[in-house]
């Protein structure tokens, strides 16, 4: 430790006042008349120090502690399987996850930020046992180890917070947000100009093979069979190796002929045929390699980014240019429970309402129960959804609280009286028609299936009304030229009025309303405090380890302030203890010094404060 003498000589310096100052009016402030001195605790920062230990000025319940005691809980089996072994020692994965995660929780995202946090941050050169792994090993490890790591360690931690009882697995409130992708938000390629460009494609082929044709037929030449139909790549390359043969057989000739005029001739004709090969060879083959390759990369997507060909062009809140613009994202699927986030999965379709099976997929092929109650909002209420989760009838797989798109709109009093609606119509069962407002009767007409952009197959019964010609009420009833067609989904109808009873019942309709508290105030927090609005990291399988990071250091604060809340009630409780333990020694002395019935009244009075009984 420094001296205090050595430091009050090296940095207290005496200050000359005057003897006596006059009152500042303005102020009122009187200034003392005696000489004064500043003074300084010691203070001296080249003197060596020694820190004995550094776990010991890690705060109680600090974040970096809970994620100590949860990473060593994992098994190092279960580490180390992901490890071929041999050759130079590696850095334990215990210690690089707890780096990780502990960088996420202070939204540190960069590898050389974590990189330097190893040797500036405290809590973190505690975790690493003032280990300093460089930036391109905490990359290697975060993009290329965790892809075989992150869904069990994530399990791993679930499967403690629920023996902890933090997490019940009873209602599943389950939404999406879309995160920005690293890459060029004008590096764009869309499906629908890929389909016209190869089009526009396919019809220059078939024209250059009709040329071909005729010029094989002026010419006598003999080239196979050259149809005009869809062609293959490996069908133009060899088109373009025989038309080769054909100008090299010219080529010849006009070395071997002296006559400039057929010299002239035979390069005429060499010419007419070199044009298709090189167009074949330098346009159409890689354009059409082109074309498969984008197709094959869209999949059932209409977009992907060139930078980053998983990432798929969305509709965005954070809009740049705010004018709509779509930018490259990935669809994020969360669920939570108690604000703990219990399972997510990343999608590169935008619409919600096709994430829900693909993520429920994922869910029963971990190893996490399945809960019992699916909560969501309209976006994810199709009759497709409905049927996922209703299962068998033997085996329904959930119980869901999910309204239909239109479930509020029915409950205006707008829809009730509109008669374009066919719900506000009479029915009659045993003919299976409708009566429409004005009386007329709309009988069944046929069935129709309709098949909807994920392959699922919707059943209609379509009625048509018998006359319309003459309908006063036929403007405000449709707009067809026609007569009045009715498209119902009986299947459909009946999901909806049971998730319209569900919705209904007053104990569900609480869990309901506990979504917005749920599942939104985890992406708040994730946006808003731990600011993660972009992906660092590119490809489908590199964003799920970043979100599965961002997802455990979410549920790591969590849970490091609930330990500090247990704490602090803890602490409450102890001193009021301490308080009531001082009142019954004053109490006994005051018994032994005033007598018994005093001491009984004063035990009665403190016990009904208490709202307890008296001894």
């Amino acid at each position: 430790m420094c001296n205090p003498k050595t430091a009050t000589k090296k940095y207290i310096t005496q200050l000359e006042l005057p003897v006596e100052m006059k009152p500042d009016k303005e102020s009122a402030i009187t200034v003392p008349k005696r000489r004064l001195a500043p003074t300084f605790k010691p203070y001296d920062n080249r003197q060596s120090f020694a820190i004995f230990d550094v776990e010991g000025m890690i705060p109680e319940h600090h974040v970096a502690r809970v994620i100590d005691e949860m990473i060593e809980s994992i098994p190092d089996e279960q580490l180390f399987a992901h490890y071929p072994g041999g050759g130079r020692s590696s850095y334990h994965p215990k210690m690089m996850l707890k780096l990780i995660i502990y960088a996420y929780t202070q939204k540190e995202y960069s590898c050389r930020r974590i990189e330097k946090m190893t040797r500036e941050n405290l809590p973190a050169i505690w975790l690493c046992a003032m280990q300093n792994p460089d930036y391109r090993t905490i990359n290697e490890f975060r993009g290329i180890r965790m892809k075989s790591i992150i869904d069990g360690l994530f399990e791993s931690v679930i499967l403690q917070l629920h023996g902890m009882g933090l997490i019940e697995f009873e209602h599943y409130f389950v939404d999406g947000t879309k995160i920005e992708a690293d890459a060029n938000k004008y590096s764009f390629v869309w499906k629908k100009s890929t389909i016209r460009y190869e089009k526009q494609l396919k019809e220059k082929i078939r024209e250059t093979l009709q040329e071909i044709h005729e010029i094989a037929e002026a010419e006598g030449l003999e080239l196979g069979d050259m149809s005009t139909e869809e062609v293959t790549t490996e069908e133009l390359a060899i088109l373009a190796d025989q038309l080769d043969e054909q100008v090299e057989v010219l080529t010849e000739m006009i070395d071997e002929e002296t006559e400039t005029p057929i010299r002239k001739e035979l390069r005429r004709r060499r010419s007419i045929l070199k044009k298709p090969v090189k167009l074949i060879r330098e346009n159409f083959i890689p354009r059409k390699v082109k074309y498969t390759l984008q197709m094959e990369t869209f999949g059932d997507r209409n977009s992907y980014s060139k930078t980053d060909p998983d990432a798929t062009f969305m509709r965005m809140k954070e809009d740049h240019m705010k004018n709509g613009q779509l930018k490259p994202g990935y669809n994020v699927q969360m669920a939570t429970e108690n604000q703990f986030i219990l399972f997510y999965s990343i999608h590169q379709n935008p619409t919600d309402t096709r994430c829900l099976i693909p993520h429920l997929d994922k869910l029963q092929s971990s190893s996490l129960p399945m809960p019992k109650t699916v909560v969501a909002d309209a976006g994810y209420g199709s009759e497709e959804n409905y049927l996922y989760l209703m299962g068998d009838e033997k085996e329904p797989l959930a119980e869901f609280l999910i309204p239909y798109s239109t479930y509020l709109t029915e409950q205006s009093r707008k829809y009730k009286h509109d008669i374009r609606n066919a719900k506000n119509w009479i029915y009659e069962e045993e003919d299976d028609r409708f009566i429409c407002p004005n009386n007329r009767r709309v009988v069944f007409k046929k069935y129709l299936e309709k098949k909807n952009a994920s392959g699922f197959v919707q059943s209609y019964k379509i009625y048509e009304c018998e006359d319309c010609s003459d309908c006063p009420l036929k403007e405000m009833c449709t707009k067809a030229k026609g007569n009045r067609q009715v498209h119902w989904n009986p299947v459909f109808e009946e999901l909806k009025a049971k998730a319209k009873i569900a919705l209904e019942c007053e104990d569900k309709k609480a869990i309901y309303t506990r979504r917005k508290i749920e599942v939104e105030s985890v992406f708040g927090n994730i946006k808003g405090n731990l600011w993660f609005r972009r992906f660092l990291l590119r490809g489908l399988d590199k964003v799920h380890i970043e979100f599965g990071l961002v997802a455990l250091a979410h549920n790591f604060l969590k849970w490091a302030t609930i330990c500090q809340k247990r704490s602090r009630k803890y602490e409450t409780r102890r001193k009021q203890a301490g308080k009531n333990a001082m009142f019954f020694s004053a109490c006994l002395i005051f018994r032994g010094l005033i007598g018994q019935p005093l001491f009984i009244f004063i035990e009665r009075v403190f016990a009904t404060s208490r709202g307890g009984k008296s001894m």
